[in-house]
């Protein structure tokens, strides 16, 4: 249209151009225009996208200059002066109303008080118990103890939502994501991939949850997929035609039964194969993976005693002012240390969580005997190191004593307990 002289040239020399175009004239939204805006403020100009993306582009700054016509003809009476067009407004999603609440499950008070810890210190997590059990619940109430997304963080993972094209309306939340993907999904879906090299649910759930419900379902290759994602909060997919670096810093939370018929280990219950039948089972999620989670606790099933009791249980509300205390901790501890970047305890390195988590006299002798008695490797070591400053964290204390590491180690050797009186 400039060549045409529809459009003053000089007009376009300031703005980056983005969108498609419709047969009619009319312009159609496209996928990424966030992070195209924030590129386009970061090269001094102003953007040109269509009008149904421009509330997401209006994220970018109040100093980027947007333009967001309906159709060519907007666009080209507004350089000649003929028609204004307005700048597009930045929308927010409303707060989601009646999340799923902690006090509507009855029972399972340490899984409760682990599903609290992760939260304070954005740990992985893996449940393990019967069908019925509560845990799928458990996982689904996550999100409403964590604390809502920093400006940062927000941006982040809305930048990410927009390449994807999961941005409704432009409108962006300050709500975690909480991602499930279905245990029949490829390693694409997962971790990204596709002809354009889109995103998966890794970094779709950057800075929120990733739920793995039925965890040993899941093929295997696509499960060492999350291995590199779980260490480095980056997914590198690599292409014949591109190589592209998602963020993927995520909370890894799944859920399993014990054994293929679900109900190993349960009071009166026989399986027809065994103990074999326990092992084979667990034996579908590789050591490497498991070696990351941090916490890994039973779900047993719930009594009738529990399910008929009327004592009020603690409200989400409640937990998350604890969390929301036990990661301020956190975040002033790093801010104090120049370390803005990282935000929980599971994000630290073996160095500086050593520095920050050095136990007390009792506390040392405890993690050496327990290391030498289960052979922790030594991401182990230091994942134990992590959960129990989180636990000193949340008890308002800043030395890491043996009542912290008993508590730490326990939550490491549970399931591994389990799983060799499975063998």
């Amino acid at each position: 249209m400039a060549a045409l002289g529809a459009v003053p040239g000089d007009a376009l020399a300031g703005f980056v151009v983005l969108g498609e175009l419709s047969l009619d004239g009319t312009t159609s939204p496209v996928d990424g225009t966030l992070p195209a805006a924030i590129g386009a403020n970061a090269l001094g100009k102003g953007l040109i996208c269509p009008h149904a993306s421009g509330p997401e582009a209006a994220w970018a700054g109040a100093e980027v200059e947007i333009l967001a016509p309906r159709s060519l003809i907007a666009i080209a009476n507004h350089f000649r002066g003929t028609q204004v067009l307005t700048r597009p407004q930045a929308q927010i999603r409303p707060p989601a109303l009646n999340l799923p609440d902690l006090a509507d499950i009855k029972g399972q008070e340490s899984a409760k008080r682990a599903l609290e810890v992760a939260a304070a210190g954005g740990h992985n997590l893996l449940m393990s118990g019967p069908p019925g059990s509560g845990k799928s619940m458990l996982a689904q109430r996550l999100p409403s103890i964590l604390p809502p997304l920093s400006p940062r963080e927000l941006l982040e993972v809305s930048m990410i939502a927009s390449i994807a094209g999961e941005l409704a309306g432009g409108k962006l939340s300050d709500r975690r994501p909480f991602r499930a993907p279905h245990h029949s999904a490829s390693m694409a879906a997962m971790v990204g991939g596709g002809l354009r090299v889109k995103p998966g649910e890794a970094s779709l759930a950057h800075h929120g949850i990733l739920f793995l419900d039925e965890l040993p379902e899941f093929a295997a290759p696509v499960l060492d997929s999350l291995r590199q994602p779980l260490e480095t909060g980056e997914c590198v997919i690599a292409r014949a035609n591109a190589r592209v670096t998602y963020p993927a810093r995520v909370q890894l939370v799944a859920a399993m039964n014990p054994c293929r018929c679900g109900m190993a280990g349960e009071p009166g219950h026989r399986c027809a194969r065994g103990p074999r039948c326990q092992a084979d089972y667990q034996a579908r999620i590789s050591g490497p993976l498991l070696d990351r989670i941090d916490l890994r606790i039973e779900v047993p099933a719930v009594s009738a005693a529990d399910l008929t009791r009327h004592a009020r249980s603690e409200t989400s509300a409640e937990v998350a002012a604890r969390v929301a205390a036990a990661r301020r901790i956190q975040r002033e501890r790093f801010d104090a240390r120049g370390l803005p970047g990282i935000g929980t305890n599971a994000q630290c390195g073996p160095a500086l969580i050593e520095e920050i988590a050095a136990p007390d006299a009792a506390g040392l002798a405890l993690l050496r005997e327990a290391s030498e008695k289960m052979g922790f490797s030594a991401r182990a070591y230091h994942r134990v190191l992590k959960v129990a400053r989180t636990l000193a964290d949340l008890d308002g204390v800043e030395t890491v004593g043996r009542i912290h590491l008993a508590e730490a180690i326990s939550y490491r050797v549970g399931a591994d307990t389990q799983a060799r009186q499975a063998a």
